[in-house]
């Protein structure tokens, strides 16, 4: 019984997940975005398109369907304003103004400086310890793999796709485990260190 009540519940989470947010079941905005793709996305208007997108723009992979998509959100959101109602999330995120290439400007600065930060530490923690300290190398991964999450998160927020998500969250799910696993290697090590000082106290009475 209980067993079936999970599935349930699990079944309609997934069902919740592909039904997507409120913002993109919206009839205006798929309207809109059909409309602008059949009119700026394809033949002659996609390569004027193409031709008068920043180059900044298409190096960071902005398609004129992500375009599209884009303007018919904030056309939405425009849209609830004017009626009263509340922001509404599109795609499972809420709307972020894009500046320049940043899809979440905000948030990627904040990733990118958490990035600097880290890096920080880990130069002066590799000037200020020695290595042959305990948990030296230890701690030094750690470091880079932190590192490595939050520049996987700027990445993510600058451009949002299915592969910039993915590392952005597998990365994230790398720290909380490498975590644990410093907790767990620093807590025998400390053990080891006060059974190796006991026996050596030991060794001297006797």
């Amino acid at each position: 019984m209980a067993w079936r009540a999970v599935r349930l519940v699990l079944l309609a989470g997934a069902a919740a997940l592909a039904s997507g947010s409120q913002g993109d079941r919206e009839p205006v905005y798929r309207d809109c975005v059909l409309r602008c793709e059949e009119r700026n996305c394809s033949g002659g208007a996609l390569k004027h398109f193409r031709s008068s997108q920043p180059i900044y723009m298409s190096l960071a992979g902005w398609t004129c369907r992500d375009d599209c998509k884009y303007e018919c959100m904030w056309l939405t959101v425009g849209l609830y304003l004017q009626e009263g109602h509340k922001v509404p999330q599109f795609h499972g995120k809420w709307p972020f103004s894009r500046f320049l290439f940043f899809q979440e400007p905000a948030s990627a600065v904040a990733s990118f400086l958490n990035g600097m930060a880290s890096l920080m530490m880990l130069c002066r923690y590799r000037t200020s310890v020695p290595a042959s300290s305990p948990m030296y190398h230890t701690c030094v991964a750690f470091a880079w793999v932190s590192l490595n999450a939050w520049f996987w998160s700027t990445v993510f927020h600058t451009r949002d796709t299915d592969l910039t998500e993915k590392m952005d969250y597998f990365c994230a799910s790398t720290v909380i485990l490498h975590s644990v696993y410093l907790c767990c290697v620093s807590f025998l090590e400390d053990d080891s260190l006060y059974l190796l000082k006991e026996s050596e106290t030991k060794f001297k009475l006797d």
